[in-house]
């Protein structure tokens, strides 16, 4: 039996086991990612994890600078794709390359629709409250994220689970609903499900300003935030003058009553930096000052970094958190 052709749009690592699993069920004929860019502290041009990976499988790559233009569908077109599968690759992509392959164009999405349409739907699922999430394959249409559903599957998110981890875990639900769905896809077995635009939400793209720790809050939204703010762009606070990024937290079960929100009312080893915030209190378990590594609290309490009575604000917490990844 012939293979369907396809095309693949993708750039980061989490599109990679989907890319994996698409060469699997089809023969891709063509990877789309975005170009290089500068990275790391030489900026040396370095390739996405996508395009590392479509070499390594031998299929062709493509990283164009535009895809509005009609040469890029038209060169879409004469590939004589049945089908694309779109995965994170973070352009909107117009109609004409939408209809580039002879079924349209799918994609993964890591939520489950009509929740968290955006560019961010792990961490803001994460940073609220969310207990479960998934992934989604659906027909890709003009609008962000807005196409019917054809198929879905879902996980529990850990009460302690940051977003890093997360995306982890969904980037392979993604391979699997792929290697499960997609070939039913191809033979017509799945009726794609309008979704419900009444109830969505947004999940805008992540700006510093997002990390900014409002100790007014409960400490349960707090370790929310820095759960979901983790690995980039971590939730951050001041210490004084000292920027500080929050990596792991924990929230205090026992009752605080004592304690304006965001002085620290314990520091030990057994608690860890324990500071009041909105009727309760959270515990910073991981820190890093800036320009420094990161480090437990008992090492910033060796240290003498924080005491007892020291306030953490959240005054111009976002004017400069660079420098401390």
């Amino acid at each position: 039996m012939t293979r369907a052709r396809a095309l693949f749009f993708g750039t980061p690592a989490f599109s990679v086991p989907c890319l994996d699993a698409l060469a699997e069920v089809c023969d891709v004929v063509l990877c789309v990612t975005q170009p290089d860019r500068p990275s790391g502290r030489g900026l040396q041009l370095a390739a996405p994890p996508v395009k590392v990976r479509a070499v390594e499988l031998g299929i062709p790559v493509l990283q164009p600078t535009k895809v509005r233009t009609p040469e890029f569908a038209e060169q879409l077109r004469t590939q004589n794709a049945d089908i694309a599968l779109v995965v994170a690759y973070g352009r909107i992509l117009p109609l004409g390359v939408l209809q580039a392959p002879r079924l349209g164009c799918l994609n993964v999405h890591a939520s489950l629709l009509p929740k968290w349409r955006g560019a961010a739907p792990i961490q803001w699922s994460v940073v609220s409250g969310d207990k479960e999430t998934g992934v989604c394959l659906m027909q890709m249409d003009e609008g962000l994220d807005t196409g019917p559903v054809l198929a879905r599957k879902s996980l529990a998110i850990g009460p302690d689970e940051t977003a890093g981890e997360l995306n982890e875990r969904l980037a392979a639900l993604g391979a699997t609903l792929i290697r499960e769905q997609l070939p039913r896809v191809l033979a017509g077995e799945l009726k794609p499900i309008a979704q419900d635009h009444a109830n969505f939400t947004h999940a805008p793209i992540l700006e510093k300003a997002h990390g900014r720790i409002d100790f007014t809050k409960s400490a349960q939204a707090i370790h929310d935030l820095v759960r979901g703010m983790s690995p980039w762009p971590s939730a951050h606070t001041l210490l004084g003058k000292t920027h500080v990024k929050v990596h792991r937290s924990h929230v205090m079960n026992e009752p605080f009553s004592r304690g304006e929100p965001g002085y620290v009312i314990r520091a030990d080893k057994h608690d860890g930096i324990v500071v009041a915030c909105a009727g309760s209190a959270i515990a910073f378990d991981e820190l890093q000052p800036e320009g420094k590594r990161r480090m437990t609290a008992t090492e910033l309490l060796a240290g003498r970094f924080v005491s007892v009575g020291d306030r953490f604000t959240s005054k111009e917490a976002t004017a400069s958190t660079e420098g401390t990844a």
